[in-house]
């Protein structure tokens, strides 16, 4: 099951659009289109996908090459989601051969960068097919990255853990240890939190789940991420879950050193989240292409 891939609103990545071409054209410019090319030339280029992958950034990769100028003409042959082969054309841009030169660098990085999470998202999905669990990022994103490589994620086919600190509650290690432990840290939340707002918890041990179950249904969180446990435990969590009346309500997560080679492993223990810090932080661009040919002038 794929999460809707609604696509993102101009406004959210305009902003790093723009912080991306000021970086790239400098003080100056294209100093080598502007004096190599006369500025009658013009060209039609080719965005090719020079290895199979999953394919996200058309957004950023369009407002690009509108934003150097609006004569360049930019139309995608694929939107994102789509699985390309090697060679595939992703888009076709064409215009004054200055201006789509000078946006080419920042257009490919963004649809290679963006490309290489949704293809190494869809690979974990894929590791795990039939299970029932799902794939989710985290919040280890590039500065001003985040919306777009989430949006990335779910074009490779997973799901978004929180934007950001202000979604949902997730109490960690650290605020259980300020607070005194996990189960105060809950109290403390639960009496304030707002009807719609999610609490989440993270448990290192099962005797910390144990603890959480324990507890009156009306404390349990929303969910409990099980981090850094060995598939054995991941396996008794579940079971524990499964042997307390109601607490099939709380959804379990796993976290924590997941790796392509045991994924499936996890997936099969029966938890229903696996978060996967690499689909953000790790994952190698997709190596993808400017193809162009002279149109006269």
């Amino acid at each position: 099951m794929m999460e809707t891939l609604f696509p993102l609103p101009r406004l959210v990545y305009e902003p790093i659009v723009r912080i991306a071409l000021g970086e790239d054209l400098g003080l100056a410019g294209d100093v080598t289109s502007a004096l190599s090319l006369p500025p009658e030339a013009r060209i039609d280029a080719a965005i090719i996908a020079r290895q199979a992958g999953r394919i996200a950034g058309i957004g950023p990769a369009a407002l690009a090459a509108e934003l150097v100028d609006p004569a360049i003409r930019f139309n995608p042959v694929v939107n994102d989601g789509a699985a390309v082969l090697a060679g595939a054309e992703i888009a076709r841009v064409s215009g004054p051969a200055r201006a789509v030169l000078s946006a080419e660098r920042v257009m490919l990085n963004f649809i290679g960068q963006l490309s290489g999470t949704a293809t190494l998202t869809a690979r974990f999905v894929a590791a795990i097919e039939g299970t029932g669990a799902r794939i989710l990022c985290t919040r280890k994103t590039g500065p001003g990255m985040r919306a777009l490589q989430k949006h990335a994620v779910r074009a490779g086919g997973g799901f978004n853990h929180r934007m950001n600190l202000a979604d949902a509650v997730l109490i960690k290690d650290n605020h259980a240890a300020a607070a005194g432990g996990v189960v105060p840290a809950l109290r403390r939340a639960k009496e304030q939190l707002a009807h719609l707002v999610a609490i989440e918890v993270e448990v290192d041990s099962l005797t910390q789940w144990a603890e959480i179950l324990a507890l009156p249904c009306e404390l349990w969180p929303h969910a409990v991420m099980l981090d850094n446990f060995s598939v054995a435990d991941l396996r008794a969590a579940v079971a524990q879950r499964t042997g307390t009346p109601g607490a099939q309500t709380i959804a379990l997560e796993a976290s924590g050193g997941v790796r392509l080679e045991t994924v499936r492993q996890i997936a099969e223990t029966g938890v229903d989240y696996i978060s996967v810090g690499a689909l953000t932080h790790s994952a190698p661009a997709l190596d993808i292409g400017l193809d162009a040919r002279p149109l006269g002038g």
